[in-house]
């Protein structure tokens, strides 16, 4: 994901630099980056990270270490922010990560594990979700950890595939939703699964005729995340996106504001780090 996004830096040309200051700005005193109550946060902090990265941007390493220190081996952190403490330390050059507290990040992790295979956020829960499955995969990735008989989230991706063919993050879905489907074929090439070719369709039938990707075929806008995480979704399934390209780049020009950040859709009126990534994956993609 970051080495596309970094592939940004084509189609924000002279505007890079507004997209720095932006994401400079976030940053708080303890070395965390802001969310949008303007409170350090581990997850938007990932976010700041991997997008200052993206665009070749000095990154306050020494300000980070200390911050995702105060965290100790994640005891207080709910799973979300746990999976983003994992990210965040593997985002740290190599000499600044060796205080990372792996063992104790792999413990809590399967402290998630679900009772079909996979992963959920809450503990102790007999079904995962596939946006859990995602983030566990990639915290034992990020921590250079062999996670524990990965093939058993199988049968939990099974369940979760909705009756229209995409995947939802509960059983029995009637439909998919974008993300969750995009997590899932993700999951399945890395683990050796080889995706229904049909989820392609699936994803593209999801693209708004002006550009951008809908949720959920019943959303009346559509957004930035899902924009992104489809266009990921559909390079790693091999699915061209020559039909919505220009489209895609006109949707995502409509979010960006001269602060140098992105909005989330064109209902949202709050600048973060998260989309402002998203918005860096999704034109990375698009400039391939």
């Amino acid at each position: 994901m970051l080495q596309v996004a970094r592939l940004a830096r084509t189609q924000l040309r002279d505007s890079a630099g507004l997209a720095i200051q932006f994401l400079s700005s976030q940053r708080n005193p303890d070395g965390g980056f802001r969310n949008r109550d303007g409170a350090s946060d581990l997850y938007y902090t990932v976010f700041g990270i991997e997008a200052l990265r993206a665009l070749d941007a000095e990154v306050p390493f020494d300000s980070i270490v200390t911050y995702l220190r105060s965290f100790g081996e994640g005891d207080a952190l709910d799973f979300v922010h746990l999976a983003c403490l994992a990210r965040a330390w593997a985002d740290l050059p190599r000499e600044r990560a060796a205080g990372a507290p792996r063992r104790a990040l792999v413990a809590r992790l399967e402290v998630h594990r679900s009772g079909d295979g996979g992963y959920n956020a809450a503990p102790g829960s007999p079904r995962g979700t596939a946006y859990a499955c995602f983030l566990a995969l990639g915290a034992y990735q990020d921590l250079g950890e062999e996670m524990p008989e990965p093939h058993a989230m199988l049968p939990c991706l099974e369940a979760l595939r909705a009756r229209d063919g995409g995947y939802s993050n509960q059983p029995g879905a009637e439909t998919g939703l974008t993300p969750p489907t995009a997590a899932a074929a993700t999951l399945l090439r890395q683990l050796g699964q080889a995706p229904d070719p049909a989820l392609g369709r699936w994803l593209l039938a999801r693209c708004h005729r002006s550009g951008g990707f809908f949720a959920t075929d019943q959303s009346p806008i559509p957004d930035l995340l899902s924009t992104a995480t489809a266009l990921h979704a559909l390079a790693g399934l091999g699915v061209p996106v020559d039909g919505v390209k220009e489209p895609c780049l006109d949707f995502i020009d409509s979010l960006w504001t001269n602060r140098g950040g992105f909005y989330g859709s064109w209902a949202d009126d709050s600048l973060d780090c998260e989309y402002t990534y998203y918005a860096l994956l999704a034109l990375g993609h698009l400039s391939l």
